[in-house]
């Protein structure tokens, strides 16, 4: 066992477990986010809950991340320039076919990322079976490269047709650019992606060039700060496909990392659910994050995560392990208005951490969730992690101006509405990864988490009809435990298009080893998977394989299932290889323990009353105000159960206990 620290940057606070394993001791620190400069907010939490000696004893930081994200948010990263072969220069605007919304027509898909003059084409061309069409022609690329000069181009981006197949002239073209006098970061198609697909790895490798301008100061920056505090481990960044790289690779594949933040508690609740699953009777759980700015959700079934192999931000494809986290924009910051036809709406846009809400005193007036949340009584009155002193009659003025343009009365039922409109939100997302998949949601159990999500484990319940919700511990910092959790992860692909034959896998196991030998991690666990697809389709599904123990036979099976699971029927047409995967995974501590609640500090909290909205019941009641490590035997709702860093919200006709494991289950008494 390692001591290990784990901070999760969100859109309101910065989030952080340090877990020691020389003592067993716990601690957590809550911060609000600085988004001008995220590095501030993550240092202000190491400062408040680790001392300089413990620090130095940690052997891992573990890091989740949204500059990556907020880059292509805010547009605002590398002036980039392309290199592509001759006749490709408008990849990036001619796209593909499809709308992201059929239904708007008035939908323009987002410019590209890189303008015109700066996609430069070169002389060359590669055919898909790796053989050259065409010599590069040299001249071209210094052409290039005086252009870049002159525009003051920050990084480019070398993507070749079909250098996935034959990587040689994506090689030479980076060469003659240092040679001509570039000396940037250079992203190479077949480096980042290394599949079929043009406009998919095109637009990869730009993200790439677009995003490694902040990402690599940022996280240097960060590193630099905390070794001058003491820190002499190693820096670990979360990968949007589940686990963590190293800053090195961080800063060198930074596309990667894109959702890092998100993934997180979804990792955490996929180990939750594995280590419960068989002592709850809970087969699928299904992650409820609740933060400041977004909810996100995520199906974990068998303790399994949901890994896609291509994911979208902001209308733009990443070719990239991605596990499949669902994010809309309502969390505790989700700011509530009027619309023009005086319908109570609420979200996308938060007020993130500055200022806040309006109940944090902060400048904030607009009326947020949160307002709505404190004024129900269903967040404490008091103060909050994060040094954050609520104010309720700063929440009911914010409140107040919705009435009339509504025409709803009081705040009271205001705020009831705001609280509603949030869990419908949240209830449609979950369906999106529920029902969408052919998962009941009815049979899964909620993990409720974030600083807000225990808030909303009962209304997610009655809106899905789900009957348990389980509450884990450092419930507000849950994100950070999945870090404190990661393990070390690489890993490649190479399109490989052939027929799913005898001869097959035996030139399947020869690329995985070359794949493996590149991510070069000798002592980790491998894993391979192969997409496939019946002959004559386009779409593929992603199957693992053991190679040395399967044979054709074993994988077309398994196949077979998954997409009777998938599609609701089996075709007898024969299989081909699409794509093959390679996974290493070096385990950082086999134990990894759950993460224990450490005490809330809050002495005589549990003699406390408060007066809580019962939505149930449909009026307010004197409620009970438990300190979670003061919860003995069941509890029946309406009740709060506080913690320092989230406050479970316990509604009436449900029912709480502490689990041996810690976490609080929450399980339906009487139907709504």
């Amino acid at each position: 066992m390692t001591t290990v620290i784990g901070v999760d940057v969100g859109g309101t606070f910065t989030d952080l477990v340090l877990h020691d394993a020389a003592t067993g001791e716990i601690r957590v620190a809550k911060r609000p986010t600085t988004p001008a400069a995220p590095e501030r907010g993550v240092l202000g939490a190491v400062d408040a809950a680790v001392p300089p000696d413990l620090l130095a004893r940690c052997r891992h930081f573990v890091h989740g991340t949204t500059v990556g994200l907020n880059a292509l948010l805010e547009r605002r990263g590398a002036t980039v320039g392309l290199i592509t072969t001759a006749g490709f220069r408008d990849v990036l605007e001619i796209r593909r076919g499809d709308r992201d919304d059929p239904y708007d027509l008035f939908w323009t898909p987002p410019p590209p990322l890189v303008p015109r003059r700066l996609r430069l084409e070169v002389t060359e061309r590669v055919a898909a079976d790796g053989s050259v069409v065409r010599n590069l022609e040299p001249e071209d690329v210094r052409r290039a490269a005086e252009v870049f000069a002159a525009e003051g181009v920050d990084a480019v981006a070398i993507v070749l047709v079909n250098s996935y197949a034959n990587a040689a002239h994506e090689t030479r073209v980076a060469e003659l650019l240092a040679r001509a006098g570039f000396t940037g970061p250079v992203s190479l198609s077949h480096e980042v992606s290394g599949e079929y697909r043009e406009y998919e790895r095109t637009c990869t490798t730009v993200v790439d060039a677009f995003v490694r301008h902040r990402m690599g100061p940022y996280l240097h920056d960060l590193d630099r700060e905390l070794r001058a505090r003491g820190f002499a481990g190693d820096l670990l960044v979360t990968r949007s496909g589940g686990g963590a790289l190293t800053l090195a690779e961080a800063a060198a594949r930074p596309f990667e990392t894109i959702l890092s933040g998100p993934v997180a508690g979804a990792a955490a609740t996929a180990r939750l659910a594995a280590s419960l699953g068989p002592s709850l009777g809970i087969g699928t759980a299904v992650a409820a994050d609740v933060g400041g700015t977004s909810f996100d959700t995520a199906l974990v079934e068998d303790g399994r995560l949901p890994l896609l192999y291509q994911g979208e931000v902001v209308g733009l494809p990443l070719q990239s392990p991605w596990v499949d986290v669902r994010s809309v924009g309502a969390g505790g910051g989700s700011v509530a208005y009027a619309d023009a036809g005086g319908l109570l709406r609420v979200g996308p846009r938060s007020a993130g951490a500055d200022p806040g809400p309006a109940c944090y005193g902060r400048g904030g007036t607009e009326p947020t969730v949160t307002d709505a949340a404190l004024h129900l009584g269903m967040i404490p009155r008091g103060h909050i992690s994060g040094g954050i002193e609520l104010s309720e009659d700063a929440a009911a003025r914010a409140l107040a101006p919705l009435a009339g343009p509504t025409g709803i009365d009081g705040v009271d039922a205001v705020a009831v509405g705001v609280i509603r409109i949030a869990a419908a939100h949240m209830a449609q997302a979950v369906r999106g990864v529920t029902v969408e998949r052919g998962v009941d949601p009815r049979g899964a159990a909620v993990v409720a988490f974030g600083g807000a999500g225990p808030v909303f484990g009962c209304l997610l319940a009655d809106e899905l009809d789900v009957d348990t919700v389980v509450v884990p511990p450092n419930a507000g910092n849950f994100s950070a435990v999945g870090l404190v959790q990661a393990d070390v992860v690489r890993s490649a692909a190479r399109t490989l298009v052939r027929p799913l034959d005898d001869a097959a896998l035996p030139v399947v196991g020869r690329l995985a080893e070359t794949l493996f030998e590149r991510l070069a991690q000798p002592e980790a666990v491998r894993e391979v998977d192969l997409d496939l697809r019946h002959r004559g389709q386009e779409h593929t599904l992603t199957i693992p394989v053991r190679l040395g123990d399967d044979d054709v036979a074993a994988v077309s099976a398994r196949f077979s299932e998954a997409y009777h699971r998938a599609f609701g029927h089996t075709l007898p047409d024969p299989l081909e290889v699409v794509t093959v995967r390679a996974t290493s995974r070096v385990v950082l501590d086999d134990a990894r323990p759950l993460v224990p609640a450490p005490p809330s500090g809050e002495p005589g909290a549990g003699r406390r009353t408060t007066r809580l909205w019962s939505f149930r019941r449909e009026s307010f009641a004197e409620a009970p105000v438990v300190r979670r490590e003061d919860l003995r035997g069941v509890a029946e709702g309406p009740l709060l159960v506080v913690e320092p860093t989230a406050t479970t919200y316990v509604d009436a006709g449900f029912a709480v206990e502490t689990h041996e494991s810690g976490s609080l289950v929450i399980t339906r008494k009487e139907r709504r």
